[in-house]
């Protein structure tokens, strides 16, 4: 009996092509764009889906790949799993995702277990050092593993710039920046770095405060009672290693009756948005989380590994989100 499943062959005849330019349509080979339209055209209409396994096996490849990170829940990594899932099915690949909760043993566990899964790379946001597979296609996030391991980051530095130039500029005359995280060095340290050195250059006071992990609100608390006169508070600009810290921080300050931004004025980083909105948590620094799921991507599955670079860093971009003096 004839299968009633549609073969390569039936979409050749159907289309009127031979049956290698069908082939070469469905290996993304390139072929004349009235021949790509015509066999796309008769797939569709007899229904006919490309054979993913036996397509990886011929090109030696399983056209996935895989994405850890610590959680989905926080809105940053939900949108950059999100952007790198689409870069990826742009290119006819398959994304498995894989969680740490930022736990060590569990993010190496998460690395053995891509190693078994057979997939053509892995791109990570990790907090501890990894052992990994020097063989396979391996791009990081904001954190260096090593002299062969492509790093994709925004800039830091530059964020931490804009972000005290900003509060120097909407009149606030001594600056604070707060860190909450992880005790690994990464990319994300440079944040501060920028700041300091703003105020450095600039001559203006500077209260620095980092904790590991999420942080203390307790220890938050005492370290705004150690820089408060009369009932008045001596910082009038913070910037906060993260959205979420910022809005932790303006929470914590409001306790005490200080206003935001009247009294003291907070500038975040990541560019969150509200759930269902566009609406910015935060004045903030924005993430380009589109372009650094797209440059990750291109990294992992460029064809020549020789040449690609340690560190790709993209420029995020300061925006207004009512914690600020713009609006007022």
């Amino acid at each position: 009996m004839k299968s009633s499943t549609p073969t390569m062959k039936d979409v050749a005849r159907e289309a009127g092509v031979a049956l290698g330019t069908v082939s070469k349509v469905f290996n993304g080979l390139p072929v004349g764009a009235s021949y790509q339209a015509k066999v796309e055209a008769a797939a569709k209409k007899l229904g006919y889906q490309v054979n993913q396994y036996a397509r990886g096996l011929r090109a030696g490849k399983t056209y996935t790949a895989a994405l850890i990170l610590p959680a989905v829940d926080h809105p940053y990594f939900g949108a950059l799993s999100q952007h790198i899932y689409t870069a990826l099915a742009r290119r006819d690949y398959r994304m498995l995702l894989y969680l740490t909760d930022r736990n060590p043993d569990r993010e190496q566990d998460c690395i053995n277990m891509v190693r078994q899964n057979k997939v053509d790379g892995i791109i990570a946001l990790t907090y501890n050092p990894l052992s990994i597979d020097g063989e396979l296609p391996f791009v990081s996030i904001d954190r260096s593993l090593g002299p062969d391991i492509p790093c994709v980051a925004t800039d830091n530095y530059g964020g931490g710039r804009i972000a005290a130039e900003k509060l120097l500029e909407l009149g606030c005359r001594h600056l604070a920046f707060l860190r909450t995280g992880s005790m690994q060095p990464g990319e994300t340290d440079k944040r501060g770095d920028g700041f300091e050195m703003v105020c450095r250059t600039r001559n203006i006071p500077c209260e620095v405060f980092r904790q590991n992990g999420d942080g203390d609100a307790d220890a938050f608390r005492a370290f705004f009672r150690s820089h408060t006169k009369n009932g008045k508070p001596e910082i009038d600009g913070i910037f906060c290693s993260t959205d979420l810290l910022a809005e932790r921080i303006r929470k914590i300050l409001a306790e005490s009756g200080i206003r935001i931004p009247e009294d003291v004025q907070i500038i975040g980083f990541d560019g969150i948005r509200q759930l269902g909105t566009n609406s910015l948590y935060c004045s903030t620094i924005i993430q380009p989380v589109e372009k650094l799921a797209e440059t990750c991507v291109d990294l992992l599955l460029a064809p020549d590994r020789s040449n690609i670079p340690s560190l790709v860093c993209l420029p995020g971009s300061y925006a207004p989100g009512g914690t600020t003096q713009e609006e007022f």
